[in-house]
């Protein structure tokens, strides 16, 4: 029986996708860089956004003062902007209803900067009964490190063995592996199935309901 839910945030709990990219496309603009389309920030996110700027940049372009202005500049863009298309997938709400209705402890874990993090879910998801929500702090280790994630876990009082982990990338497989959670992925999310099972998945699923059945 599973006591706890942990959720990653972007291509998981909401498309967030259009509103990064456009922050990012911004900047890069702005310099006469190469822009990119969402398929490949789908590719890109997932790691903190400093190492999505890194990525969006030509190889050429990749020196650290430069990330570091072109992330502060894309961050303060996307705090802006980071709701204006952005949206929970299709029946995560009522996943989320379903796991409440069961009693079942729920967090998200993201490595979007944690203020952004916060702001997302507040607004997508009012009234839902989160036991804690964060993102990249200076407390914690990125994903895929579990650090963060056990904390979670912890507070929330359950075990490894009682936590299952819903993520949608590498990152969040990998991540719940090392914590000893359930690990499973979300196939209408940024990254696919193929990804999410070479990771260790332990399943895939299709729909967000779909979850339920490994409580």
């Amino acid at each position: 029986m599973k006591k706890a839910v942990i959720f990653d945030l972007d291509g998981t709990l909401a498309d967030t996708i259009e509103d990064l990219a456009g922050s990012i496309n911004a900047s890069l603009r702005k310099r006469d860089y190469p822009e990119h389309d969402f398929a490949e920030y789908k590719l890109m996110v997932g790691e903190g956004f400093r190492l999505l700027v890194q990525r969006a940049l030509p190889e050429s372009a990749r020196k650290d003062d430069l990330i570091d202005e072109i992330a502060a500049e894309a961050s303060a863009s996307y705090a802006e902007r980071c709701l204006d298309m952005t949206r929970p997938y299709p029946d995560v709400p009522r996943l989320l209803s379903a796991l409440a209705e069961r009693g079942v402890a729920m967090a998200v874990l993201s490595n979007k900067p944690d203020g952004l993090t916060r702001k997302v879910v507040e607004a997508l998801f009012p009234g839902a009964p989160f036991r804690i929500v964060r993102g990249e702090t200076r407390d914690f280790p990125r994903k895929p490190d579990p650090a963060s994630a056990l904390d979670i876990a912890s507070r929330m009082g359950a075990s490894s063995g009682e936590t299952l982990y819903l993520g949608d990338s590498a990152v969040d497989m990998r991540t719940a592996a090392a914590a000893g959670f359930m690990p499973i992925g979300a196939a209408w999310g940024f990254r696919g199935e193929a990804e999410l099972r070479a990771a260790g998945a332990e399943a895939v699923i299709a729909r967000p309901l779909d979850l339920v059945e490994y409580l």
